[in-house]
């Protein structure tokens, strides 16, 4: 059993928490993921380790209330526990010789993008963050970001906060501007990931996507996270999160990560919880 140490909720949809796992913390880092069940009964999720913090044993994930099992995270309160928590899991960013690069976050995908930007930081490279959402009240993690970086660019969608538009669109001036990137990475919708990649590829601009959006089992058994990346078939959750961006084959990726909607939804309206909140 795992302790929750610390939950804050930061939108109405986006709840983080510290969860006491001191082997897990000893061996984290940026781009890594971890899989918990709930209780007993639970689902298998893999999450994202969005930090973690060696001494006090903890790791920190975030997650988006979506569906029935982060449903049932969520009702979970600081000094409760959860069944499992195993990781870390997957490849971490690479980080070596890079000196300039740009980090381009989505939505919740921020909360992953966050520890990579992070730990280019601490190893003194220059930090570009580009944060987008779709409003104000989505905003995540921005104080968080403006530490780590030394340029933050915040878009919304309608305008409400930062600028008015896409994360492309920055990205794209600052390249025309002589912004010269050793890589850029993205993390978030495979729709935002796909024109990221549209974006810097003219450029021939080194770009790395995290496929944590397709993620599923988290072990490479169930290959419901397989992708074609480079003509041969790989699996996000073992081969990766990251991958070259230029080699993905999006739309492949995008079709098959749809498949699950339905399912989604229909655990999420026959969740008990979803039942008493609509009474």
């Amino acid at each position: 059993m795992y302790k929750i140490i610390k939950k804050r909720e930061l939108n109405p949809t986006v709840t983080m928490m510290d969860i006491y796992a001191p082997l897990v913390a000893r061996k984290a880092q940026a781009g890594q993921f971890i899989i918990l069940r709930v209780d007993g009964d639970g689902e298998r999720i893999p999450l994202t380790v969005a930090g973690y913090d060696r001494e006090a044993g903890t790791v920190k994930i975030i997650f988006q209330i979506v569906g029935g099992t982060t449903m049932r995270l969520n009702e979970k309160s600081e000094g409760e526990y959860i069944q499992d928590f195993v990781g870390p899991l997957g490849c971490a960013t690479e980080t070596d010789g890079i000196k300039k690069v740009c980090i381009v976050g989505g939505g919740v995908g921020c909360a992953i993008a966050l520890p990579v930007a992070q730990k280019f930081h601490k190893l003194g490279a220059e930090v570009h963050s580009i944060i987008g959402f779709r409003n104000k009240d989505l905003l995540i993690l921005e104080e968080e970001f403006k530490n780590c970086s030394d340029k933050l660019t915040v878009m919304t969608d309608d305008g409400s906060y930062g600028r008015q538009g896409v994360v492309t669109a920055p990205l794209k001036e600052a390249i025309e501007k002589g912004e010269n990137y050793d890589l850029v990475i993205t993390i978030g919708p495979l729709i935002m990931m796909k024109f990221v990649v549209a974006t810097t590829k003219p450029y021939k601009i080194p770009t790395t996507v995290s496929m944590n959006p397709i993620m599923i089992d988290g072990t490479g058994m169930c290959g419901g996270c397989r992708l074609t990346v480079g003509g041969k078939t790989k699996f996000a959750c073992v081969d990766g999160p990251d991958f070259d961006g230029f080699e993905v084959d999006f739309d492949e990726a995008m079709a098959r990560s749809n498949m699950y909607c339905e399912f989604e939804q229909r655990d999420r309206e026959h969740c008990n919880l979803f039942k008493k909140e609509i009474k």
